[in-house]
């Protein structure tokens, strides 16, 4: 938690910024993704804002963190299981 703390007001390392730039090439660049109240966004614009760091590139950092967390965790997997019952 202090690390995503540090993280946070440090900005983004570039490290994180490749893994998700990465994962972010593999969509389909015919789909948008919504973002809240912030609109909608292709996979051209999202990889330009985590570039850049601002504040949709940071959210989807944070998703991005929040779902790695969740798979190694196991608990995607759970709640995948647990909607098929």
């Amino acid at each position: 938690m202090a690390e995503e703390t540090k993280q946070q007001k440090e900005g983004i390392s570039e490290d994180l910024k490749d893994l998700v730039i990465a994962r972010l090439d593999v969509f389909s660049p015919h789909k948008k993704i919504s973002i809240g109240s912030d609109g909608q966004f292709t996979k051209d614009e999202l990889i330009e804002c985590v570039k850049q760091g601002n504040k949709i590139g940071k959210k989807i950092v944070e998703i991005e963190l929040s779902f790695l967390r969740a798979l190694k965790e196991g608990t995607l997997l759970e709640e995948l299981n647990s909607n098929q019952d």
